[in-house]
């Protein structure tokens, strides 16, 4: 592992050169160049991308796809659609390697087209409806597609309705009524249909169940799998039923184009299984699961299922790491899969046979790997200093980074250094933590950032919401702790939360802020401001009534504020009941009481905004009016920031900016940062 910190320290040294020009802003954050959905065709030649652009003026961002020549070094991404107004996304090689599909709206509504090289854009799907995503069969000769479809529907559009009586939508017994930021359409679910190419002919394939395949809100083609052999379809499902809300248990379904119904082929197990991939000769299914129902973050197994006789055996059982995704080397050997790490997300090697674990990737947080015939893995990596790049890594561990799409940007901006550190803290683990500092001699106050989930990790990791290069560029040395709960430790440093949400992490957090100020003497320890988002929030709540006097100012998220009402208003009931013992909160009431921000309100004196948005339906608004309320109430220096159109998060670029302005005004207000 040494070899990975060492690269990182000389990354941020070589950052650290003196040669841009000013300070990095949030409008920069959102001019960023976004690179997602890498391609790569078969013989490992070519790859395609999209690329979106941030028009400030509009408050908007379109995608095009670029194609890249993978064999010549330092090749420039050359544009291949351009449709003004509309996005181009998705892209995956035809069976040939000489075309592409990918999904575009400019017919009206979001189909798949085909597109030859050097040719002409052809509508493949004429569908009534949304395509939402689309997986080519193996063979070439058939798509899987996914849409939205109402009862009694189909891609091809619906039967006329009888007008309604009223706007009302009526709800019984069913599974989400709202659902992240979306009101849930009685008796509409995202359902997978087959279609041949040759014939046009379309096969509904999950018309029988009740439920999203792929999962909302967030669920897309890592859930969805085509046999090799073309002729059958892997996907998840959790049942949207009355239990749905407090349920965690998604299954692995296969199911035959030959019309036969589908079959589940996890149900014994009643958590979570995901991420189906099978081998490349069909003979296994690899996939992630979970033991414990109701938990979200227990830790994801890589489990392998002979398809011919339903045995199944665990790999790498001994590997105290969540797989977060997963695919197969093109040998069907191994699996290339990607966890949380030490405040790092790399690429591992998992063999099949042994079981053993190897790093692949340095520094920074991974993903849409492409393992390619010759060992080689073509894959995307951001870090806190940049967004993401395509880099590859060959047989030998030696690694290349292939596209630079923001390195102009980059240029002009002030470098900031990355430093971990680790002390003792709850429980006497070790905990870790990560610094970000502009290059100055001057002293810097701080930003004490505390990271939802709580399941998560504020590592080494580019975020377009909660970005530390920016606090950092204004002026602030940004803190941060990965506090018990966190991940990237091992399962039982995870689930150290539980029970336990304002008790081992703050002591963490007040450990670890010590650690850092007591070995760090640019870090004014007395100029601070803590910040944080969801479960972040709700510590910044906790803080108020329990550390209060150690900051000059709060900014406080969507976090929440009353633990009573939040058990009855948010959606995904299982996560709330499960940290709190795994019971509902009328069973037991003292488990949730416990750690109730609400309770210590007498106690809070320090300054805090307090920001929400209407279609936060995970921690309702109304969490956020009431702890502005409280401190409207108690005379306590407050400003709220409400949103109307955003939800748990603020996604809009015009919303963001405006967010980064409060934000960092509220926080100059309190502890005057110096201009560079």
């Amino acid at each position: 592992m040494k070899q990975f910190f060492f690269a990182t320290a000389a990354l941020a040294t070589l950052c650290a050169t003196p040669l841009a020009a000013r300070p990095m802003t949030a409008a920069d954050m959102h001019m960023m160049h976004r690179l997602a959905d890498p391609a790569v065709s078969r013989d490992g030649r070519s790859a395609v991308l999209s690329l979106s652009t941030t028009d400030m003026t509009a408050g908007k961002r379109s995608t095009d796809l670029y194609s890249l020549d993978l064999t010549r070094p330092g090749a420039m991404p050359v544009r291949l659609t351009t449709t003004p107004g509309e996005n181009e996304g998705s892209p995956a090689f035809a069976l040939d390697g000489r075309s592409i599909y990918y999904l575009s709206s400019k017919s009206g509504t979001s189909q798949v087209w085909r597109m030859a090289r050097g040719g002409k854009p052809v509508e493949v799907t004429r569908s009534k409806i949304d395509v939402n995503g689309f997986i080519i069969s193996p063979d070439g000769a058939k798509l899987l597609v996914y849409a939205d479809v109402g009862a009694g529907c189909n891609l091809a559009g619906c039967p006329k309705k009888t007008a309604a009586v009223g706007s009302g939508r009526v709800y019984e017994n069913t599974g989400f009524i709202r659902h992240w930021d979306t009101w849930a359409t009685p008796g509409e679910f995202s359902r997978l249909f087959a279609i041949d190419l040759a014939s046009g002919k379309t096969t509904p394939l999950t018309s029988t169940l009740t439920g999203h395949a792929p999962g909302k809100p967030f669920g897309g083609n890592e859930e969805l799998a085509w046999a090799p052999d073309s002729r059958s379809v892997f996907f998840t499902m959790r049942a949207a039923d009355a239990v749905e809300p407090r349920s965690t248990n998604l299954d692995i379904w296969q199911v035959r184009l030959d019309g036969s119904a589908p079959v589940n082929l996890t149900a014994g197990n009643l958590a979570t299984d995901a991420l189906p991939n099978p081998s490349p000769d069909g003979r296994f299914l690899a996939y992630v699961a979970m033991d414990r129902p109701g938990y979200e973050a227990d830790r994801q197994e890589i489990r392998l299922r002979d398809l011919a006789t339903g045995e199944t055996r665990q790999i790498a059982d001994n590997w105290d790491r969540s797989v977060g995704e997963m695919t197969w080397a093109p040998d069907g050997r191994s699996l290339i899969v990607g966890a949380d790490d030490t405040l790092e997300h790399p690429l591992f090697r998992i063999d099949i046979a042994s079981g053993a674990v190897t790093r692949l990737t340095p520094e920074g947080h991974t993903g849409n790997a492409h393992p390619m015939a010759d060992g080689s893995i073509v894959y995307t990596s951001n870090s806190i200093l940049a967004p993401d790049e395509l880099y590859r890594t060959d047989a030998s561990g030696h690694t290349t980074q292939l596209t630079a799409v923001n390195r102009d940007l980059l240029a002009q901006l002030d470098p900031v250094t990355v430093d971990r550190f680790n002390f003792t803290g709850a429980n006497n683990d070790r905990v870790w933590g990560i610094k970000v500092k502009p290059v100055r001699n001057s002293t810097l106050p701080i930003a004490f950032v505390v990271h939802g989930g709580p399941q998560g990790s504020f590592g080494n990791g580019w975020s377009y919401r909660w970005n530390p290069r920016v606090f950092a560029s204004a002026g602030y040395g940004v803190v941060s702790v990965d506090f018990h709960g966190s991940t990237g430790y091992g399962q039982g440093f995870t689930d150290a939360i539980r029970n336990n949400w304002g008790g081992w992490p703050l002591e963490d957090l007040k450990r670890g802020l010590a650690f850092a100020t007591g070995t760090d003497p640019q870090l004014q320890a007395n100029n601070a401001c803590a910040l944080g988002a969801s479960y972040g929030g709700y510590m910044m709540n906790w803080i108020e009534g329990h550390w209060a006097d150690r900051f000059r100012c709060i900014v406080q998220h969507d976090g929440v504020f009353d633990a009573r009402a939040m058990a009855y208003e948010t959606e995904e009931l299982w996560f709330d009941e499960w940290e709190h013992g795994g019971h509902a909160y009328y069973e037991d009431p003292a488990a949730f009481e416990k750690w109730n921000p609400v309770n210590a309100v007498a106690g809070w004196s320090t300054p805090q905004l307090v920001i929400t948005s209407e279609r936060d339906f995970r921690i309702p608004y109304t969490q956020g009016l009431a702890a502005y309320t409280a401190l409207q109430r108690k005379g306590i220096p407050s400003r709220l920031l409400e949103f109307p159109d955003e939800s748990h998060w603020v996604l809009k670029p015009k919303n963001s900016i405006q967010w980064y302005g409060e934000v960092l005004g509220w926080m100059s207000r309190w502890t005057r940062p110096t201009a560079r």
